[in-house]
């Protein structure tokens, strides 16, 4: 039959405990998460400033849907790009300092945009070993437009060095993640402009985690690093973790997102997202902007949550983001312990292979502006009652 192989594969993911499974939320994506019937503690999401179900952006987006309508019918370049489109752009590259900035529809599509765009036959790409998914598949996109794909180990400048040094290709492309998605560091950003720089060659920054949370304003990994919004950076940020909403944005030159828009795919061939959320968004950047209070609150229960597990017998990585990972090793372990917090009224989801390396299996503790020291304190000892 033609499902077989499809169903011995799937059986294989499951005999090696790998299964996905979804869980329906019957609630907001907030603080508390009901689901299966129960109310749980949320340590799953990436709403980092809890603005997810803040109810100034829905009344704004509420707003913009009465206004603008349901869809915006098209793609950007077609008749798709609305007024709100427009506004939230000039919005992005005011906030993050950068000549120019361009929405996507999801992170995914954004980073598909800008490594295969920019990147052509005899071209060269490298990119660090932890980069998200996204980043890893717009690599192969590059690969197949004929530009060499060179890896480099987590965070390791040396090796980058040794790279580029090698390499003669007319463009260098130098890709990382700013926050690590599943280990929850830093890319040592200073570093990596100073060699983008040395060799000259574009810098393509994720900073999915770190845009609203880090930096002055919560203007990102940038800021947080006094980095200046230099010509050779393109920023990509997602609009659908700390900022609440949906959607993502690349920043940069003048130059560069024009090149962008005339070449990327990702962006010419998508339908452009409703307006609505596009006027949520410019509400969600002013919340950002004026969320230091929030992310005080973020940083002290990171702070707290790091004290009161550091004498677990699992690994915490060290992680001064909203990502919290708690090493277990094995994937049967790991599950265990995700579900007896789970049975306590907490939501800490296993993270397996593929998305981490084998038998590094491991809690994502995922903290947000909205959870309370007691939350934190009702986690830390779940997690000393099952060690």
């Amino acid at each position: 039959m033609i499902e077989t192989r499809l169903n011995t594969e799937l059986t294989a993911i499951a005999s090696a405990g790998l299964t996905r499974r979804r869980r329906v939320l019957e609630s907001p994506c907030g603080r508390i998460a009901a689901v299966d019937g129960k109310n749980l503690l949320n340590f799953a999401s990436n709403d980092y400033l809890g603005l997810a179900g803040n109810p100034e952006i829905a009344q704004a987006m509420a707003d913009g849907a009465m206004q603008w309508g349901a869809g915006s019918g098209a793609s950007h370049l077609v008749s798709g790009h609305l007024a709100p489109h427009e506004a939230l752009e000039k919005e992005i590259a005011a906030f993050t300092s950068f000549p120019r900035a361009l929405t996507f529809s999801t992170g995914y599509l954004a980073n598909l945009a800008v490594t295969p765009t920019l990147a052509g036959r005899g071209d060269a790409v490298f990119a660090d070993k932890l980069n998200h998914a996204s980043l890893i598949d717009a690599m192969q996109l590059a690969k197949a437009n004929g530009a060499d794909v060179q890896r480099y180990a987590h965070n390791d400048m040396a090796a980058l060095e040794k790279m580029l040094a090698a390499s003669s290709a007319p463009t260098k492309i130098i890709v990382s993640d700013a926050v690590f998605s599943m280990d929850g560091d830093l890319a040592p950003l200073p570093l990596l402009l100073a060699l983008a720089e040395q060799y000259d060659a574009w810098l393509v920054i994720d900073d999915a985690h770190g845009f609203g949370v880090l930096g002055a304003h919560g203007k990102g990994s940038l800021a947080h690093f006094n980095l200046p919004a230099a010509p050779r950076i393109l920023l990509m940020g997602t609009l659908g973790k700390a900022a609440g909403v949906g959607g993502a944005f690349v920043a940069g030159s003048q130059t560069a997102i024009e090149y962008l828009l005339q070449k990327g795919r990702s962006y010419i061939f998508t339908t452009a997202t409703p307006p609505a959320i596009a006027c949520a968004l410019s509400k969600s950047l002013q919340l950002i902007a004026n969320g230091d209070a929030l992310r005080a609150n973020l940083m002290a229960r990171i702070a707290q949550l790091r004290n009161g597990l550091a004498d677990l017998p699992w690994q915490l990585l060290p992680s001064a983001s909203a990502i919290q990972p708690l090493i277990v090793g094995a994937n049967e372990a790991s599950v265990a312990l995700s579900k007896a917090l789970w049975e306590r009224g907490l939501w800490v989801p296993a993270i397996r292979p593929p998305t981490v390396p084998k038998d590094t299996a491991r809690l994502r503790i995922s903290v947000s502006a909205a959870h309370t020291a007691a939350d934190i304190d009702q986690l830390i000892s779940a997690l000393k009652e099952q060690a």
